[in-house]
């Protein structure tokens, strides 16, 4: 039996901001966004919910969906980079608030690829048999360190967060191959002082670059072709950007998620935010060959192959 998804949950704020509502904010408009980067709108948290109430929302409804009870839990990996504090981590704030008393805690810091590390780790000890049920989230209240004054930077994200239970699941189907990297020298180009900082036209070109390659070699790996592919779900940072990866791995438009428009980029919670919603309309089923590829600050990158089904 190998490591899959077995339950998933996720929460967005109320609050939706749209491309009009920035343009009363700062020098935008609609058109200059949705051409640039897809995206028409974007969730906001409120300024008493942090990080870790979002992961909370969207951990219940993953530990609901998964039937089983948080004491059930073994290990919590929370991906963000916008924890409430420095310590104690998301991950312990969590494990108290859901009374996940047997849990190990752990928050991973990989930017936009976080929630592909946090999955590859969980994998890793449900393969070795050392834990059974592992939660996974992605959770970010990105609007906190937004300089609302960048019309670079502030147009592109949003608040939200996801989650999965990760445990064994039958032959043949979960976690079939993965690829995790990093490149250090990078991360000039993408980091946060008070606030987020971007070179835009430097990430653009590696994202293009790895998003596409990281597609093709967990294919590779697993011994699966472009044909094989049944969906795509790609961290949601730039329409550009996840087209490129459609269209190196030949895949029609609807083959692949496209959830940027309605929730801008969430970072570590875009690619569990679209799980949702492409199960929800019931773009993926069981059995379905799963392509997830992420990139964030770091630089990161992680992609993983996946066949769908419990």
């Amino acid at each position: 039996m190998g490591a899959g998804i077995i339950g998933i949950g996720r929460y967005l704020p109320e609050k939706v901001l749209t491309n009009f509502d920035l343009e009363k904010m700062m020098d935008t408009s609609d058109e200059w966004i949705r051409t640039r980067t897809g995206i028409e709108e974007r969730r906001i948290a409120t300024d008493d919910m942090d990080t870790s109430d979002m992961a909370y929302f969207a951990a219940k409804k993953a530990i609901e969906d998964a039937k089983i009870s948080p004491q059930d839990i073994d290990l919590i990996l929370v991906a963000t980079v916008t924890p409430d504090r420095a310590f104690p981590s998301v991950s312990c704030m969590l494990q108290e608030r859901l009374g996940a008393v047997k849990a190990a805690a752990l928050d991973i810091s990989a930017a936009c690829a976080g929630f592909i590390y946090g999955m590859v780790t969980a994998s890793q000890f449900i393969d070795n048999g050392a834990y059974r049920y592992i939660l996974v989230v992605g959770a970010e209240k990105l609007s906190k360190i937004i300089d609302w004054n960048d019309r670079n930077t502030a147009v592109l994200f949003g608040d939200g967060a996801g989650a999965v239970v990760m445990g064994p699941v039958s032959e043949g189907r979960g976690i079939l191959s993965f690829e995790l990297g990093a490149d250090g020298t990078g991360g000039k180009h993408l980091y946060k002082e008070e606030y987020i900082v971007m070179n835009g036209r430097e990430v653009f070109k590696f994202a293009v670059r790895q998003m596409g390659e990281s597609c093709i070699h967990v294919l590779e790996k697993a011994g699966l072709s472009k044909n094989d592919v049944d969906f795509l779900i790609p961290h949601q940072a730039n329409i550009r950007i996840v087209e490129a990866a459609r269209q190196r791995l030949e895949l029609p438009e609807e083959k692949m998620s496209t959830t940027i428009r309605k929730y801008g980029n969430t970072s570590a919670a875009s690619i569990p935010i679209s799980i949702v919603e492409e199960l929800e309309a019931g773009k993926i089923k069981d059995d379905d060959l799963i392509i997830m590829v992420g990139f964030g600050g770091g630089l990161t990158w992680g992609a993983i192959a996946l066949r769908w089904g419990r």
